[in-house]
């Protein structure tokens, strides 16, 4: 007789009893789901970790005596395990810091203060932990390793980072290349480790669909470019597409290029709303959406890269965009955070390249030194 299958042992972390108890009554309703322990603060969350060892926890940032910023640092450094973060919508910059340092992913609570509206996330709550199951945890820690390292680098140039202006429209030359991003669960250190290693002088645009939350995109992106070379903005519809800029797609629409017509010089970025009409669930913003209209306006031109996530969004307009002629790029599914979405464009035999993040910043300047050699109008 088979034994039941072990429950998944989560440990809840906040600074307020009544959010400790409304999140454990949440987990505690889901199936296979066990509440090991509640602390109050990093401190005392921290000789939890150890003593009980779950296989994941939930975590608030700002607690007293040891914030959620220490404790991340010394759990990832001693005993790496998946951390969810539970976090305010003020406390947007606060998360991605969070992410940086080796948590997984975030849930946005309706507010920083005591609520009975704590209960909305429990559906973003139940899909999340359940996703603790499908990665290995010490992906987290080299990825937040690996993006401490390269960010020592480009931050030793302070003069760059205090001179950054405030968010502009982006301006430029149309580009001659362009990069699409996919990511999902694990993204974000995963495109800021690639954007850090990249030189801004290249003719490229790069556009970015990273499943996440409509309020954090444009906190993303201003993070972003205050870290990279690259201008980084969060999409507005009718921004002209230039080289030297990143675009995030903002978090509840779709993006897409919109061909040149009337006069105008560059391609424009539009920004939609998600086809709801479709079966299943809604994802935005949609990878598949943004590389089927980077690939038809721009065909060998067009670099489509699929990070880590869970999921198979991508795998359609990376089918789209190799039928036209572009280039694909996976991220290696077993130094991924979250394997899903890369292995379903290797499934398909779309790929061109499978690579670990570090490495995907040379393909793209590969990508650029062929398109240049290959005569397609490089500058």
């Amino acid at each position: 007789m088979e034994s039941p299958p072990q429950k998944l042992r989560v440990l809840v972390v906040d600074d307020s009893a009544y959010n400790r108890q409304t999140i454990t009554a949440m987990l505690e309703s889901l199936p296979g789901i066990e509440v090991v322990g509640r602390a109050m603060n990093g401190k005392e969350a921290l000789q939890m970790a150890f003593d009980l060892e779950p296989d994941a926890i939930t975590l608030d940032l700002e607690m007293p005596e040891m914030d959620g910023f220490a404790f991340l640092r010394l759990l990832m450094a001693r005993r790496p395990t998946p951390v969810l973060v539970v976090s305010g919508y003020a406390q947007r910059e606060n998360v991605f810091r969070a992410l940086e340092l080796g948590a997984l992913d975030f849930i946005a609570k309706p507010s920083r203060e005591i609520s009975p509206d704590l209960k909305s996330i429990r559906d973003e709550l139940a899909t999340k932990i359940g996703t603790v199951k499908r990665l290995h945890a010490v992906r987290l820690y080299n990825r937040a390793k690996a993006l401490a390292a390269v960010d020592r680098r480009t931050t030793s140039n302070t003069s760059l980072q205090s001179t950054k202006a405030a968010p502009r429209t982006p301006s430029g030359m149309p580009p001659a290349l362009v990069v699409g991003i996919a990511s999902s669960t694990g993204g974000p250190p995963a495109v800021q480790q690639i954007l850090c290693a990249l030189d801004a002088k290249v003719p490229i645009a790069i556009l970015v669909a990273q499943h996440m939350p409509a309020r954090f995109t444009r906190a993303f992106a201003s993070r972003l470019d205050r870290l990279v070379d690259f201008h980084v903005v969060e999409a507005v519809d009718g921004h002209p597409l230039c080289a030297g800029t990143v675009y995030i797609a903002p978090g509840s629409a779709n993006m897409e290029i919109e061909r040149p017509g009337d006069g105008r010089e560059a391609p424009m970025v539009r920004v939609v709303p998600p086809n709801t009409a479709k079966p299943g669930p809604v994802l935005t913003p949609s990878a598949d959406h943004l590389f089927k209209s980077l690939a038809a306006q721009y065909g060998r031109r067009l670099l489509s890269i699929v990070l880590t996530g869970m999921g198979s969004d991508g795998r359609e307009g990376a089918r789209e965009a190799r039928r036209l002629g572009g280039r694909i790029i996976a991220e290696d599914p077993d130094t991924a955070v979250m394997p899903g979405m890369p292995y379903s464009v290797i499934e398909a035999g779309l790929v061109d390249e499978v690579l670990p993040v570090e490495q995907i910043p040379e393909a793209i300047a590969r990508f650029v030194g062929e398109a240049r050699g290959g005569g397609e109008g490089v500058r």
